[in-house]
């Protein structure tokens, strides 16, 4: 079946608004389909600079303008990334994705560290992915050459509702980051979030924005949003598990051979629910016990999740095959 690229938002409503079991049901379809429904894969993800970030997004604890419990820290050494990703691949993570709290990368001694970590991790056989803000198809370029495999810059939201969220960049200004990677030829990582008080609408202009992209993400992570106290969204409502999984079932539908990842939100998660989401066509999600700065199940319990559920974890560059993508954006 041809992917497509052209999918609108009144295609979406109508497979978004599909009854829930028979959304599941093809959404589990297609899922194996296009892939191997046993395969989960485990990603890892370290903060090398925390705290301290001038944007203004509303559900980050890691912006310097408000109040929260999360304290600045420079950038981490060398040294200690590489062990942390060791630990991680012995853990059973294939990829491995360093943030930092910065708005966009600057040309200085911190890139050029960054671009030491990269090629360490690279050496240990794991996928490199980095989420570093802004880049220019300069930086793009030196990071891919380094050995990044995948750069995640989500979009977060609908083009609609984003600046209701931040006000600090324009959602242009995430179109043209992924394009700048695309370029580079690394693949892309870009979701979103769900629970920031957006409508269903903003969900499924989400969606086509993500399934609008040529070539698709390579890795769809789908957040909840983890409300952090101090920040704008701390009072807003958790996202019910049946609200994730529509999101999972309907992303994996539209875009059949994405890595759809269940991201942030599982520590509110039973068993019970994550299964349900990979049953909905999840097929990676964050192992270690924290993302960033929020908090994630820890590494003995998604095993012990793993064999319950008979899946296994993917291998590294599975995807490498894949043609280098040629961008273009929807805007």
């Amino acid at each position: 079946m041809t992917i497509r690229h052209d999918w609108t938002p009144d295609e979406i409503r109508e497979i978004y608004e599909t009854p829930f079991l028979e959304l599941i049901y093809q959404a589990a379809s297609k899922h194996r389909e296009h892939n191997d429904a046993s395969e989960v894969q485990m990603c890892s993800l370290l903060s090398i600079k925390t705290g301290g970030c001038p944007e203004d997004c509303s559900y980050c604890p890691q912006a310097a303008r408000y109040q929260t419990s999360v304290k600045s820290e420079p950038l981490m050494d060398v040294e200690d990334v590489v062990n942390a990703a060791q630990q991680a691949k012995a853990s059973g993570s294939s990829r491995f994705c360093m943030g930092a709290a910065w708005r966009q990368i600057r040309n200085n001694r911190d890139f050029d560290k960054v671009l030491e970590m990269v090629r360490g991790v690279n050496a240990l056989g794991m996928e490199v992915c980095c989420t570093l803000g802004m880049i220019t198809e300069e930086q793009a370029q030196k990071l891919a050459e380094a050995g990044v495999y995948a750069y995640n810059h989500n979009v977060d939201t609908s083009e609609g509702y984003y600046d209701k969220i931040i006000t600090t960049r324009r959602y242009d200004d995430r179109l043209k980051t992924i394009g700048n990677a695309q370029k580079a030829g690394m693949s892309v990582c870009s979701g979103g979030i769900i629970g920031l008080g957006e409508t269903q609408e903003d969900r499924i202009g989400m969606l086509y924005t993500l399934s609008n992209l040529n070539p698709h993400p390579e890795s769809v992570p789908i957040n909840a949003l983890v409300p952090v106290e101090g920040t704008p969204l701390s009072e807003q409502d958790r996202v019910p598990v049946w609200e994730m999984v529509r999101m999972i079932a309907t992303a994996r539908l539209i875009m059949p051979k994405a890595v759809i990842r269940l991201s942030a939100g599982r520590t509110e998660m039973s068993l019970e629910d994550q299964a349900l989401c990979f049953l909905a066509g999840a097929n990676s999600i964050f192992a270690g016990d924290k993302l960033l700065t929020t908090p994630n199940p820890e590494a003995n319990q998604d095993h012990q999740m793993f064999k319950l559920l008979g899946l296994t974890p993917r291998p590294a560059f599975k995807n490498r095959s894949q043609p280098t993508p040629s961008p273009s954006v929807v805007s």
